[in-house]
């Protein structure tokens, strides 16, 4: 099994994220600070670390010296808001195998990471700045999730199960049109921008755990 270690100072989207990679196959190790990352490393010696860009103050580049330094079989890959072409850079220099933007979905992460695994290097980064997405309450949450069709429900299900819009049409039955504008749909109820946080958010507040009582 496939072992992964995952720094990020945001506990919320961090616990969130483990959900959606264990239940995907990966064992997860999560840790909030750089020292606990690097900790972890050499502690599990993981086939992956998955490593913020930022710590608060500190900055998860300069940790990819000690990564590599504990474990040099371990792949890294960056997972930041940040898109700036010079930390991607600074990244690749350091020794990241890759660079993930969180503005991308689930099946881009889990693509990604088996592609870095198989020894690739990638960059996943949006052309242009994006925003941030809201901060939503658990209570808040589950009042947009009410808004939900079923229909929304089953396409948000299959991105916390990872799949791609290819494997969705195949799920769903219907055609790729309709699951990408189901989607945009769910987003926008959701408030997030990107199918990633839709799925983490999914899995932080258990918004499929209820039984929907709308139409499709």
């Amino acid at each position: 099994m496939t072992e992964l270690v995952i720094g990020d100072d945001h506990a919320v989207f961090l616990d969130a994220l483990g959900s959606v990679l264990s239940a995907q196959g990966f064992t997860v190790t999560t840790a909030t600070t750089v020292a606990d990352t690097v900790r972890a490393v050499r502690k599990r010696r993981p086939d992956l670390v998955l490593i913020d860009r930022h710590f608060g103050n500190d900055d998860g580049i300069r940790a990819i010296a000690e990564v590599v330094a504990e474990c040099n079989g371990t792949r890294i890959l960056i997972l930041s808001a940040d898109g700036d072409s010079e930390a991607i850079l600074q990244a690749m220099r350091a020794g990241a195998s890759g660079y993930v933007h969180k503005t991308r979905d689930v099946s881009v992460l889990r693509r990604t990471i088996d592609r870095v695994l198989q020894g690739e290097v990638v960059v996943e980064a949006p052309a242009a700045p994006t925003v941030q997405p809201h901060l939503v309450k658990q209570q808040d949450a589950h009042r947009l999730a009410g808004y939900l069709t079923r229909r929304e429900r089953q396409c948000l299900e299959l991105l916390v199960q990872g799949q791609d819009t290819a494997a969705m049409v195949a799920s769903l039955g219907v055609s790729a049109a309709t699951v990408r504008t189901h989607v945009q749909s769910l987003l926008v109820k959701l408030g997030v921008h990107s199918r990633l946080e839709a799925a983490a958010l999914a899995a932080q507040y258990g918004l499929l755990d209820e039984q929907p009582d709308r139409g499709s």
